[in-house]
């Protein structure tokens, strides 16, 4: 049974989540302010984090760039509420390590449909697929391998991490600052050129002819976009 944390401090919408949430089979935890919901991810660890953006003593976008840096929680799929619906608030939310981004108010019926789409997404989540796949690309999730045709094509850590985040994306741009924070959980040591060096050592893997890449193209100004 899968467990979800709501960090959120209107006590009313926690409750009506919550409550929606349990009757549709998962085990639900919640925190009213940041600090408390901190701990309680670090405790609990569960299998997705639902949480305002606007908590008492620690804020929302604080709070997922922690649970990002952590490599015991990093992997932990997380959604953001917010009153705040620009598309700079959703660019700043995602930039900080959210899978997905819901505005209030919304429906209880979208809640959940993004629930379930985020924990389809994630790795080792009930409804997640062991392979991704393109054309002639298959990459094994748990087994963490990249086979072309038949043959095995040799990735390190980052390399896998970063090609399986491309993947899951097909035909989205994603940028470096979201790369880094999906990949490297956005340490901030960590330069944004790192990014494009592994981009390099993965199209001299999987592409063709490494130099017209087909597979990993660059979005100049932006960041680089996975197509089939």
């Amino acid at each position: 049974m899968s467990k979800v944390l709501i960090i959120e401090d209107e006590e009313t919408l926690a409750l009506k989540l919550a409550d929606k949430l349990r009757s549709e089979g998962f085990t639900v935890v919640t925190a009213g302010d940041g600090e408390d919901g901190l701990e309680k991810v670090r405790e609990v660890l569960p299998d997705l984090i639902v949480l305002d953006i606007m908590l008492p003593r620690l804020d929302g976008l604080s709070l997922t760039r922690i649970v990002r840096r952590d490599t015991a929680t990093s992997h932990i799929p997380i959604i953001m509420l917010t009153a705040r619906g620009t598309e700079v608030d959703k660019i700043v939310g995602l930039e900080s390590g959210a899978d997905d981004y819901v505005v209030k108010p919304f429906a209880l019926g979208e809640f959940l449909a993004r629930v379930r789409a985020v924990m389809r997404r994630a790795p080792g989540t009930p409804g997640a697929t062991d392979e991704m796949s393109s054309n002639d690309l298959r990459l094994s999730l748990t087994g963490r391998r990249l086979f072309k045709d038949t043959r095995e094509i040799k990735l390190s850590n980052k390399e896998f991490d970063l090609l399986t985040e491309l993947m899951r994306n097909k035909g989205v741009v994603l940028s470096r600052d979201l790369i880094l924070t999906k990949v490297w959980g956005y340490d901030y040591f960590v330069d944004k050129r790192t990014v494009d060096v592994h981009i390099r050592w993965l199209r001299e893997k999987i592409e063709d002819d490494p130099s017209n890449p087909r597979r990993i193209v660059t979005v100049r100004g932006v960041g680089y976009r996975f197509e089939d």
